[in-house]
């Protein structure tokens, strides 16, 4: 059982809370022969795939490693540009590992920012009335529960499809954010939560509903 991630979102849709819990890595290892079939590029600092996809590879996937070297940022370990050596048809054949790079920050914001509309055209949508919006959200290898508070707060949970008690588990983070944030005279509503005791129990409560995948965490 795996639970992934945790946002909490504020009531008119900022991300006030972030938690990455136990995100898989997702690395991808071929030999290549010359000329390299992937088109690479530095982004942001790093080397990615801009165009093509194979085995796994797609494109936005970092490369991490050269025949074993770690590559940091465009470099290697041994201080050689990365996008040189794949230049270099002397160096091939080649070992090249790429890995699914993490959500930056801002990344982050922008999906929380574009839930909060999708979660009001569900309610918008539905034939019944006073709807409570998207509840479950489940792919084929993971699955999001949403819960709304009344003053309009939502939590939500990135877990395993497999994984039980996510219901139990919400209103849990609830009363833990109940308890450790909105009991600070210091907290409003739509500021972002910084609170160590809050860190510490909702790190716990996720554990336990990992361990146990049940109701009862």
């Amino acid at each position: 059982m795996t639970i992934h991630s945790l946002y909490i979102l504020s009531k008119s849709g900022g991300l006030i809370y972030q938690h990455d819990h136990n995100l898989p890595t997702i690395e991808n290892e071929k030999t290549f022969s010359y000329p390299l079939e992937l088109k690479l590029d530095v982004q942001n600092r790093n080397v990615v795939v801009s165009f093509g996809q194979r085995d796994g590879i797609r494109v936005g996937h970092m490369l991490v490693a050269v025949n074993g070297m770690r590559v940091t940022g465009h470099q290697l370990d041994d201080g050689r540009e990365a996008l040189q050596v794949l230049q270099d048809e002397a160096n091939y054949p080649i070992n090249l590992k790429f890995a699914r790079p993490r959500l930056t920050t801002n990344e982050k914001i922008f999906q929380a920012s574009m839930f909060y509309p999708l979660y009001a055209l569900a309610c918008q949508l539905s034939p019944e009335p006073r709807s409570s919006g998207i509840e479950i959200l489940e792919a084929d290898n993971f699955r999001m529960n949403c819960f709304q508070t009344l003053t309009g707060v939502k939590f939500m949970v990135i877990s395993d499809p497999k994984q039980n008690g996510v219901d139990s588990l919400l209103h849990r983070v609830y009363e833990l954010y109940s308890d450790y944030a909105l009991k600070n005279p210091f907290y409003s509503l739509e500021m972002p939560i910084r609170c160590e005791l809050f860190d510490e129990h909702l790190k716990t409560a996720l554990d336990q509903a990992e361990r146990l995948g049940l109701s009862s965490v």
